[in-house]
């Protein structure tokens, strides 16, 4: 069985109160259910350049290449259910759950897995009966591109994931209030996208050390290196929330560009010993392309990150030491 492993938006979707449902009619929530999978669901995953993964029975799991496609198709999704449901006894009305996470996970045929899809699960149970969940990687690369009031839920603990969650929630009553106007159809995809000329990530730093607890040190510099790329003029600079979710996992420089649509990846590793650390760095250009007029640039990034890396490695011992 051939698998493989892949950053994607993931789409939860659980019918809410279904036993209740298929209790009190079961034939007949069988078949509107398929109803709305088949006319509304299934076309809308479609448009927005998804793939329904499987059918859990009572909801279903879906896969997306991009963020901003996910939400949007979730949020059609419930505005189309929304609508569906208008003339329908609130006794009977069949309506969804959603949430929606950015990670690492295992692809399959039929089926994915890993934490990415967990937390997915786990943000849908949290959504109020047609609204949507996001993470706050999620959260993070939608950024202004899409007009949704989303409200900050903050960090939830949540079943069987080690880390709270940052969490987004956005309501019902705001999906159903917005202009049909304001949900713009997703542009078709370029067959092959270029990357912004001026375009990084920067991976999280290795702990080299024999002390395990200087990880939060390496995780530092890799913190402070985005917040300071990301203040350069016209750099495009992928979210740290985004950058940890390969943190531990074999690199591939060429994937990733691809993935998270970027022309260069900053990787790096410290090692510390007593009073003494010593910083690696390489940048690399996983998606070749004509640079014949950026070498100048080029030049002044390495020296720049070298200089920046340099000086906050020596910054945080100096904190550490006192």
């Amino acid at each position: 069985m051939s698998q493989t492993r892949r950053l994607a938006a993931i789409l939860a979707a659980d019918v809410v109160a279904y036993s209740r449902l298929m209790g009190a009619d079961e034939e007949g929530t069988h078949e509107r259910l398929q109803a709305h999978l088949r006319e509304l669901v299934n076309p809308k995953i479609a448009e927005h350049r998804g793939r329904i993964v499987k059918n859990t029975g009572d909801g279903f799991l879906a896969k997306f290449a991009s963020v901003v496609d996910a939400v949007r198709c979730a949020v059609e999704i419930q505005r189309g259910m929304a609508e569906r449901g208008l003339d329908v006894p609130d006794e009977r009305r069949i309506r969804f759950r959603i949430g929606i996470n950015l990670g690492d996970v295992i692809v399959e045929e039929k089926d994915i897995f890993g934490d990415g899809v967990n937390i997915a699960a786990r943000l849908e149970a949290l959504a109020e009966p047609g609204g949507i969940c996001v993470s706050g990687v999620v959260r993070d690369q939608i950024g202004d591109k899409l007009p949704y009031p989303f409200e900050d839920m903050g960090e939830q603990n949540v079943k069987n994931i080690a880390r709270p969650v940052r969490v987004y929630r956005l309501r019902l009553e705001a999906i159903t209030e917005l202009p049909s106007g304001r949900v713009p159809p997703a542009p078709e995809a370029p067959r092959a996208a270029v990357a912004p000329r001026l375009s990084i990530v920067v991976l999280p730093f290795s702990n080299l050390s024999d002390d395990r607890g200087q990880q939060y040190f390496a995780d530092g510099i890799t913190e402070d290196l985005t917040t300071d790329l990301s203040r350069l003029d016209n750099m495009f600079v992928i979210s740290r929330n985004t950058a940890f979710t390969y943190q531990g996992k074999r690199v591939d420089t060429k994937q990733i560009g691809r993935e998270l649509g970027v022309r260069y990846v900053l990787e790096g590793s410290v090692r510390r010993s007593g009073s003494q650390v010593r910083v690696s760095t390489s940048l690399s250009v996983p998606r070749p392309t004509h640079i014949c007029g950026q070498t100048g640039s080029i030049a002044i990034w390495a020296i720049f990150l070298l200089c920046k890396t340099r000086s906050r490695a020596a910054s945080r011992m100096r904190s550490a030491s006192r």
